[in-house]
């Protein structure tokens, strides 16, 4: 009889596979637990922080109910005699723009550079569209206009209010946290069973470390998709991953566009990404020269097809009048136009759909991260990942438990995967192994530095037991 095309039996295929995976086990789970162990508090943080900020966004509605929402009228004023009434509420700020209503009960934000408001932001003066009445006064920050409640959350998950030092924490929670999911994910998968759906669910009857493993893997396995994307998604924020993202980025041809205001029409691009940094408002000088208004100015931009949830920042010296959609619920709307300010002449236009495929992806990926990408279904699921994050953090430091030294009263890690667990990995597997580590730990700084730390820290520990044992 022939032999099989590939020259070998499936059994033998079967047999080479479990081998390789046999090697490669102590040293996945070594290094899933020393990564969880050590690395476990700092995600802890970010998902407990990740899921208030989740739940941030109908807060906001709760406690600034009477800012954001106003008794619905018969008929809205225009938008100038509500910019002026924002203008003599604060006549010491400068309007950098204005957001109306997109709901019937929605007030209008007036957004303003003014003395005592931090760099970065804006005062958001709240208006209420039918009668110009003033509903109040808050600082906004960010392009999706977060009021204080979520902006004290935001920093407080992206660097612990500890400026670019804190980002450091945040930084290196990403770097690891899809290197976790992934290990976990080939361990919890690669153990025998007899029917491999059983790795979908806990295991009945289980009691002990086994039923805390059984929840943890279980859960992992449902959770791994969308951590890994979060991870992914985070790192695009990061100071040294991102820097390296942007530029592969940009490489590729998938740089995000902008619409051009400058009034010699043409288009321009930026490299940088919307969501938790900047605000998008900036204000360089009120504009000297004839202005047909805002409302003229709005006119223009529907007629070019420019509707819905909108933002319009009001021109400068030497620029024009940017008005954009920023519904980024699916599907998005996120065309925008620049308009002359002498003539109502739309100069420049700018649609979601003409934005490079990479750059599609990037603003998709970094709204869903957000939790806006579908507004509450991704809130409430961005929810649901941080909460299993937490148990799944809660539960391995359990298992950490279950495996103290219980008769030792020393400080100890617990009992880990023997040594020496890379001396049984195959040269052929163990060298392509070691060079994409060296990749990735180029690729994404934070995880370099920090795996080079724990090998550092695995070999002082070695050294220190091979000391007392031949005491």
């Amino acid at each position: 009889m022939d032999a099989p095309p590939e020259g070998r039996t499936e059994t033998e295929r079967e047999t080479a596979a479990d081998s390789g995976w046999r090697a490669l086990r102590p040293l996945a789970l070594r290094l899933h637990f020393y990564a969880g162990l050590l690395i476990g508090p700092l995600l802890l943080i970010s998902a407990v922080s990740g899921l208030l900020y989740a739940l941030s966004y109908q807060a906001e509605k709760i406690v600034y109910r009477h800012e954001l929402t106003v008794p619905v009228g018969e008929r809205a004023l225009p938008l100038s005699d509500q910019l002026t009434a924002a203008r003599d509420a604060r006549p010491d700020g400068t309007v950098t723009a204005v957001w109306p209503g997109a709901e019937d009960d929605d007030s209008t934000r007036v957004l303003m550079s003014a003395p005592g408001v931090p760099e970065g932001k804006s005062l958001a003066v709240f208006v209420d569209p039918y009668t110009a009445e003033v509903r109040g006064e808050l600082v906004s920050y960010g392009s999706s206009g977060a009021l204080p409640l979520r902006t004290w959350l935001d920093s407080l998950h992206r660097d612990l209010f500890l400026g670019d030092l804190g980002r450091h924490y945040s930084e290196l929670g990403a770097s690891w946290l899809w290197v976790v999911a992934l290990g976990g994910l080939l361990l919890w998968t690669g153990r025998r069973r007899a029917r491999k759906r059983e790795m979908l669910r806990p295991e009945p009857g289980a009691k002990g470390r086994r039923r805390v493993l059984s929840l943890h893997g279980s859960v992992g396995i449902w959770a791994v998709t969308a951590l890994v994307l979060l991870s992914a998604t985070g790192l695009t924020w990061s100071r040294y991953a991102g820097e390296n993202i942007g530029a592969v980025q940009d490489q590729l041809g998938g740089t995000t566009p902008s619409v051009s205001a400058t009034l010699e029409g043409g288009s321009g691009e930026h490299a940088g990404h919307e969501g938790h940094e900047g605000h998008g408002s900036g204000d360089t000088g009120p504009r000297r020269g004839t202005d047909i208004g805002i409302d003229r100015a709005l006119g223009a931009a529907r007629e070019a097809g420019i509707g819905g949830k909108m933002a319009i920042t009001l021109p400068s010296d030497g620029t024009g009048y940017v008005v954009r959609e920023t519904d980024a619920t699916f599907p998005v709307h996120l065309d925008s136009v620049a308009v002359d300010p002498s003539d109502g002449r739309v100069i420049d236009e700018l649609r979601f759909g003409d934005y490079p495929l990479l750059a599609q992806l990037t603003r998709l990926g970094i709204d869903a991260h957000m939790g806006v990408l579908l507004g509450l279904p991704n809130q409430l699921a961005l929810a649901a990942v941080a909460l299993s994050l937490i148990l799944l953090i809660l539960w391995g430091y359990r298992m950490w438990w279950h495996r103290r030294p219980t008769r030792s009263r020393r400080l100890s890690g617990g009992r880990p995967v023997p040594r020496g667990a890379w001396r049984r990995v195959p040269l052929t597997l163990l060298l392509p192994l070691v060079a994409a580590m060296a990749l990735i730990g180029w690729f994404v700084p934070l995880l370099g530095i920090s795996l080079v730390g724990f090998l550092l820290i695995d070999a002082v520990a070695g050294a220190v037991m091979r000391a007392r044992a031949t005491r």
